[in-house]
């Protein structure tokens, strides 16, 4: 199956077309016809299949034939990550972080970042890429920048944890996470976290947690946690 992403389309049309761009690559590169079936999703859950009644690349036009409602995963999973040095190792955390399963990101700039302006419009393309291709109907919400401060001191009701390489009094996630529940998670940038920054977090209660016992790039720290918080509430 191949997915389409329009955030467009609503549970109330029986009738879609799709913008010029959009037609193109319906029409010029993948070569459907009319009468072909696509799927179609919004990123908010809706999965519509629907049959191409004109193909033409300034203006593709389907007939909604049927439509649901994909359920939601039993928890809700927000990774705020630090930007890293070089944009690429961030765009792989992004696009893995929603292969796997995550409802929300947020970049946060801490005291040891040293990138601290990213392309969010990029980082979105890549993240629709990346659902699409994974054939998931919910598209992750990604955040502007905030600065650290400025994050850990919202008023979460959720579970609440920082993952950081400094020598404390550090539980396994394994061990602190509740099934079922929704949860954030932090993790920091090349040279993790300052002392200072540690202390606010967990002044604001969050829970200092490892994810194992090697130091990892910032990157794969955030894929470890989605991944592991994906096998944990998978039972």
């Amino acid at each position: 199956m191949q997915l389409f992403y329009n955030p467009n389309i609503s549970s109330n049309d029986s009738v879609f077309s799709f913008d010029k761009d959009e037609s193109r690559h319906i029409v010029k590169v993948l070569r459907k016809k009319t009468e072909d079936q696509l799927h179609i999703t919004n990123g908010k859950g809706w999965l519509f299949e629907a049959e191409l009644t004109v193909a033409n690349m300034k203006q593709c036009t389907v007939n909604v034939t049927s439509q649901s409602l994909q359920p939601k995963r039993n928890y809700n999973l927000h990774l705020a990550v630090a930007p890293t040095k070089m944009n690429d190792r961030y765009e792989w955390f992004l696009e893995k972080a929603t292969e796997i399963g995550i409802e929300e990101i947020t970049p946060i700039i801490c005291d040891n970042s040293e990138r601290k302006v990213v392309k969010l419009e990029r980082f979105e393309k890549i993240i629709q890429s990346a659902m699409k291709q994974s054939l998931q109907c919910y598209l992750p919400k990604l955040n502007t920048p905030v600065a650290f401060k400025d994050f850990v001191s919202q008023n979460f009701t959720n579970q609440t944890f920082i993952a950081h390489c400094e020598e404390s009094d550090k539980k396994s996630l394994k061990s602190q996470l509740k099934v079922n529940e929704d949860a954030i998670i932090l993790i920091g940038p090349e040279g993790d976290f300052s002392v200072k920054e540690i202390e606010i977090a967990l002044h604001h209660n969050f829970i200092p947690v490892t994810l194992g016992d090697t130091r990892l790039r910032t990157e794969t720290a955030a894929v470890v946690a989605c991944h592991s918080i994906a096998l944990i509430n998978d039972k």
